[in-house]
């Protein structure tokens, strides 16, 4: 047997790594996972219930972005990439079946939408957020796409969904100009409204804000996700500079961010 020298010093593969699933299986677990955690957690009503997937016909035009822990050998986090070429194969961008954007498709550039993001219950606290935003960040650059766009999702808490005092809880800078608002196809009935925010402002969204996004118009009443989708843009120019560093530290010394967080 070789000997190997003793000053040699092996670097430990890194517990978090995030890449785009190409294998059927991995898709097929990304799935498993969106349906732990939409349905199974959030109560949303899948039509693929049955098989203990969550997948639609968008799924086939997309890149599956993926957080992989190497110790346990599982998928911990997951997004889907929809760029606006594939949606125009699609025929449309998810998020134009819950509004209408015709005033945010107007702007000049290239549009990449964000999709079904979701986080292992048990690995949840920032983490596989960092590893999945960096990778994000990374690929909406090389991809050369000005803005991203998506739907972020927030459930009712017990009297239901406090509309008024979630967006009380929106920084102005957060909130987009009136040329950029968008209209809900089925807005939150005033049934389901209440005045007291019990569910308050979820991580992803919040990572949405920080990044620089701002929030186009009323929400959109997901009634099978037992959710409300609020219509979020962002430009990837308005990338705040400390966060762009943070994120692309790694990547700009061609190796990924170490993350140093215990899970």
């Amino acid at each position: 047997m070789k000997k190997i020298d003793a000053d040699i010093q092996f670097k430990p593969a890194k517990r978090l790594e995030c890449f785009i699933a190409e294998s059927p299986a991995l898709i097929k677990e990304a799935q498993a996972l969106r349906y732990r955690v939409f349905s199974k957690e959030m109560g949303a009503k899948l039509k693929t219930e049955a098989e203990g997937l969550d997948y639609d016909e968008v799924d086939s035009y997309c890149d599956h972005l993926i957080v992989y822990d190497n110790i346990n050998k599982k998928i911990v986090g997951y997004t889907r990439l929809l760029s606006q070429d594939q949606a125009e194969h699609l025929g449309q961008f998810y998020s134009q079946s819950e509004f209408n954007l015709d005033q945010v498709l107007t702007l000049p550039g290239r549009f990449l939408e964000i999709g079904r993001t979701c986080v292992d219950p048990d690995y949840r606290g920032g983490a596989v957020l960092t590893t999945l935003w960096s990778a994000l960040v990374q690929y909406a650059l090389e991809g050369h796409f000005d803005y991203l766009l998506g739907c972020a999702s927030i459930t009712p808490g017990p009297s239901g969904f406090a509309i008024d005092a979630v967006y009380r809880n929106i920084d102005a800078v957060n909130i987009a100009s009136a040329s950029l608002q968008v209209k809900p196809s089925i807005p939150v009935p005033q049934a389901l409204r209440c005045t007291r925010d019990e569910s308050g402002i979820p991580p992803l969204l919040k990572a949405y804000f920080r990044f620089g996004a701002v929030v186009c118009g009323e929400p959109y009443w997901d009634k099978d996700f037992n959710c409300m989708d609020l219509f979020v843009l962002l430009p990837l120019a308005q990338l705040q500079e400390r966060y762009s560093k943070h994120y692309m530290r790694g990547y700009q010394t061609g190796n990924e961010i170490e993350n140093t967080a215990v899970l």
